[in-house]
């Protein structure tokens, strides 16, 4: 993770709580992680400095209660969390925002309240009030803060203690370097690196009780919609386990203290208590939902009249020649395929297969790095390789319009993989296109493949018969094609600024998302291009630009494995 992406997701973070807080009209679209433990909603809100046009307050006042809501002072890089003073005139930029507040004071009355471009400096709008919440969920008052210090010492002396009566010195030494550290730093700036370790302490909270999250910031009305519910629920009874387990191995070698244990995610039950209002959706609901929802609405019919696709199971015996075929029939008319192997072995012996036979394809697997997924396949889309192979990452949430033909490979082989639910998610891969077909391939019907194309024909006739009573002429799904990752490729662009800028020069070779092109190049060079790089990334670290210079080893770190690579190919 770089850190400028994580600004900015810190950003819709505290927006998205500031929403909440502030306004009714709120849709938050949140993983899992949203029963993990946030700071105190009723401290936060506590925190908020409101500001009103000819409101008295003096600018000393107002500088220290910016401070103690953790905001700093930095009169040099305007930035968001921090606030500049030029004379009788202050502006912050609060974390959640992306504009800056300017406060114009004459004295000690407020005279005007501006909201301004932080870059350029241009008036927005003039507003007569604002408010400023704190720059962290953890934020609390001086009072809080020494009661949590009082009790984070008696805690950790009754565990210095244990630690000693057990010989465990080590763990001792490490534990009280550990934690007077954070005291002091608490004690000092009302905050520490890892603060939410101590959020029991903070928050006032008895051992055991749950943590404050996201869903506490809601209003007691809130709907809450749980998508793709059949593997949801099961994650959300599963986090509380896997984060306790992690943090027992931390308490027990001393790098936390036991309080850390209750900085959890929800238990299911708490889950529950706290979202009165549920919707599970999904294409293939568990037995968990089936059986305590009072109504199941099915959402048959589409928009756009598209039916859910034909199966049509083929015998394994030429299963691969056949697949070829396919495959370029589809190629033809500028449709895609997606095949679903068992193996990963497999996935790979096919993909070299497909590649030797001409076949433009690609690979996705779960050491695929995230964002790399996601560029997979926005390629496939748009039509840079015809034929995408994986193993269980082709189902739930690919809402690919292109794809005409799903092959499920070793379709009678009983598992997981190839269970009920797998097999319906992965059929309706097929379903976003108007001639979209699945093929299984298999000797036998196994029980699985039975309910499977028992409930896709199912759903089939009911859409193929609402069309033909209401004269429904299916129309194929247009959707954008869109890079969620240009955040990323806009940062790239700034390396290459920042990179031109230090060598007062205006054309360098491109770095991160161009890192495919690269690879095309010559042997000699992409060897003159890593020492290039190389040099760059020692003088962005010298001049203390340790992101770029980060930047600049992972994407000589990539060349390095592309010569390799070459290297190996006897190129």
């Amino acid at each position: 993770k770089d850190s400028s992406i994580n600004k900015e997701v810190e950003r819709l973070r505290y927006s998205a709580t500031h929403s909440l807080l502030t306004r009714r009209d709120v849709v938050v679209v949140s993983t899992v992680s949203c029963i993990y433990g946030l700071g105190t909603p009723q401290e936060y809100v506590d925190g908020m400095i409101p500001l009103r046009v000819g409101e008295s307050i003096e600018r000393t006042s107002l500088l220290r209660k910016f401070v103690s809501i953790q905001y700093s002072r930095n009169d040099t890089a305007f930035e968001r969390g921090t606030f500049r003073v030029r004379g009788d005139t202050i502006e912050i930029i609060p974390v959640y925002q992306e504009t800056a507040l300017r406060i114009e004071m004459f004295g000690d009355e407020i005279e005007r309240l501006l909201t301004l471009h932080p870059l350029t400096g241009e008036v927005l709008s003039e507003e007569k009030e604002a408010f400023v919440f704190p720059a962290s969920h953890y934020s609390a008052s001086k009072a809080t803060m020494d009661r949590a210090i009082s009790a984070i010492e008696i805690e950790l002396a009754e565990q210095l203690a244990n630690f000693e009566r057990s010989g465990k010195l080590l763990e001792a030494q490490r534990l009280r370097m550990r934690t007077t550290f954070d005291i002091e730093m608490i004690r000092q700036l009302g905050f520490c690196s890892g603060i939410e370790n101590y959020s029991r302490h903070i928050d006032g909270r008895a051992p055991g009780d749950p943590p404050n999250c996201l869903l506490d910031y809601f209003p007691e009305d809130f709907l809450c919609i749980i998508d793709e519910s059949h593997v949801t629920v099961p994650q959300i009874g599963a986090m509380f386990e896997g984060d306790a387990s992690r943090k027992r191995t931390l308490v027990e070698h001393g790098f936390r203290l036991p309080s850390a244990l209750d900085n959890r995610p929800l238990k299911w039950s708490e889950f529950l208590e706290r979202t009165p209002q549920k919707m599970y959706l999904s294409a293939t609901p568990g037995k968990y939902e089936l059986g305590i929802a009072p109504r199941v609405v099915e959402q048959v019919i589409r928009p756009t009249g598209l039916v859910d696709p034909k199966v049509i199971i083929k015998p394994i015996k030429g299963q691969i020649d056949d697949l070829v075929h396919q495959i370029r029939e589809r190629a033809e008319k500028n449709e895609r395929v997606l095949v679903t192997t068992l193996t990963k072995k497999m996935s790979e012996d096919l993909t070299d297969y497909l590649v030797q036979q001409g076949i433009e394809v690609r690979y996705l697997h779960s050491e695929v790095d995230t964002l790399r997924r996601v560029e997979l396949l926005r390629e496939l889309r748009l039509g840079e390789y015809d034929v995408l192979v994986g193993i269980n990452l082709l189902r739930e949430g690919l809402d690919l319009p292109e794809v005409s033909l799903v092959a499920i490979l070793d379709a009678d082989k009983e598992g997981f993989l190839r269970s009920a639910t797998s097999l319906i998610q992965t059929i309706g891969r097929a379903a976003r296109n108007v001639s979209g077909e699945v093929h299984m391939y298999a000797d036998n019907l196994t029980d699985s493949m039975i309910k499977a194309i028992d409930e896709t024909n199912r759903r089939r006739d009911k859409q193929v018969a609402y069309n033909i009573e209401h004269g429904v002429d299916p129309q194929p799904l247009r959707k954008k094609i869109a890079d969620i990752t240009d955040s990323i490729s806009k940062e790239e662009d700034d390396s290459e600024k920042l990179i031109a800028r230090a060598k007062r020069v205006t054309s360098m070779p491109a770095v991160g998302r161009n890192a495919s092109e690269l690879g095309k190049l010559p042997k000699e060079e992409l060897i003159g291009l890593i020492s290039a790089l190389t040099e760059q990334m020692r003088a962005s670290a010298e001049n203390l630009q340790f992101e770029l210079a980060a930047r600049l080893r992972d994407e000589i770190h990539e060349l390095k494995r592309e010569l390799r690579g070459m290297e190996g190919a006897g190129a």
